[in-house]
């Protein structure tokens, strides 16, 4: 089998504008995948939060005592 030029380029020229859409349709697709990726982030990374400040609460410290005033 021998490779031609017609495998490899497409002999129809795209216009301007196509090119555009193709580049606009790309590119926000790109832009959408991460920021599907960076949300999902976001909540794994607060759930890890939440469950670790849950773990590391502590009860109520003690209430401070007063100084005894001195009547002198």
């Amino acid at each position: 089998m021998t490779a031609t030029k017609e495998e490899f380029f497409n002999p129809a020229k795209l216009s301007a504008r196509d090119k555009a859409a193709a580049t606009d349709h790309t590119a926000r697709s790109i832009i959408a995948a991460e920021a599907s990726m960076r949300e999902k982030k976001t909540e794994r990374l607060r759930l890890l939060r939440l469950e670790r400040e849950a773990a590391e609460a502590s009860p109520d410290p003690a209430p401070k005592r007063r100084k005894a005033s001195s009547s002198h």
